[in-house]
């Protein structure tokens, strides 16, 4: 008897020290991340060199394309309108986009130590969300446009002013940048393990998730009712726009006004098609038993999508 008891107190004390032992080294885990290793791709150095080469370029004439279209409404008189004007903020918009993960990616394609530090890391996270938020208000706004440029055209001087277009980017600018703190400040602000490898090129939301010491569902519903509430709304809305217009231009008897009209809003479609399909695959989804590659890899498709899109635009 007396044997049995003092069994369980061994038992008892063990499990005792074992959990504070667990605590103490989650506490210098998440104490000692100071920063991340962002694995990118792990190929062969040909073929990061190939990588390197291949993302650069496209970044260089993104900046290059987007760059023109700023300065050709800036200088042109002729196309201070609304319309080129929410084009040259979206592209002026999209040059900071890319800039937030694209010469980061590049440097850890050349880099053997592919590390970014713990505040870089949400910091780009941010950026990069922020901006993008900030995208799919912009197109919204551009679908808003054409829609009256289209199906109300007689409004459309007195509805969609300069200075109401001003106004309109403005909104969404702001509230680009006031939708995503809160979950990021929620994800920063847990433990993280000490093996620090977000298998990504960027700083995610779903590897970082992965990293963290403690399960954390509820963060992950969050992040996905944040993107769900974005994505599905601003889609609808584009979505509704679209609608009315080919609506309203199926009735036109004109051949020719059919063409001239599909062919202004087809690339926009397929931009916002592409745009949005990855999206919803990376960021509506939920990350929990997710392959990372497929992540991955649907990541770069977005981030390649929008470095394209202006100049589809």
């Amino acid at each position: 008897m007396f044997f049995k008891a003092t069994s369980n107190m061994e038992i008892c004390c063990s499990f005792a020290a074992l959990k504070t032992n667990k605590c103490s080294h989650l506490k210098n885990c998440s104490s000692s991340v100071s920063k991340f290793i962002l694995l990118g791709f792990p190929y062969t150095w040909g073929i990061q060199i190939l990588l390197f080469s291949i993302f650069s370029g496209i970044y260089i004439l993104t900046l290059i394309g987007n760059r023109c279209i700023i300065c050709a409404v800036r200088w042109d008189p002729q196309l201070q309108t609304p319309m080129y004007i929410l084009l040259a903020s979206f592209s002026f918009l999209e040059i900071w986009f890319i800039t937030s993960t694209v010469p980061n990616m590049l440097a850890n394609i050349l880099s053997e130590t592919k590390i970014i530090s713990f505040s870089g890391c949400f910091l780009q996270f941010y950026f990069f969300f922020s901006l993008g938020t900030t995208e799919t208000f912009f197109l919204s706004v551009m679908a808003f446009d054409r829609y009256l440029a289209i199906c109300r055209p007689l409004h459309y001087p007195t509805v969609m002013t300069i200075q109401r277009c001003i106004r309109m980017g403005t909104c969404c600018c702001a509230c680009g940048f006031l939708y995503f703190p809160l979950p990021i400040y929620l994800i920063s602000q847990l433990p993280f393990c000490c093996l620090n490898k977000i298998d990504q090129f960027i700083c995610d939301p779903g590897p970082l998730i992965q990293l963290l010491c403690v399960a954390a569902p509820a963060i992950e519903i969050i992040c996905a009712i944040y993107n769900s509430v974005l994505i599905f709304s601003t889609l609808i809305f584009i979505t509704s726009s679209y609608t009315l217009v080919i609506r309203a231009v199926l009735r036109v008897p004109s051949a020719e006004e059919w063409c001239k009209t599909f062919s202004t809003c087809s690339s926009h479609l397929a931009a916002v098609s592409l745009f949005y399909g990855s999206l919803m695959v990376v960021y509506v989804i939920p990350t929990a038993g997710s392959a990372a590659g497929k992540q991955k890899y649907v990541t770069v498709l977005f981030c390649v999508n929008s470095i394209s899109q202006p100049l589809d635009l």
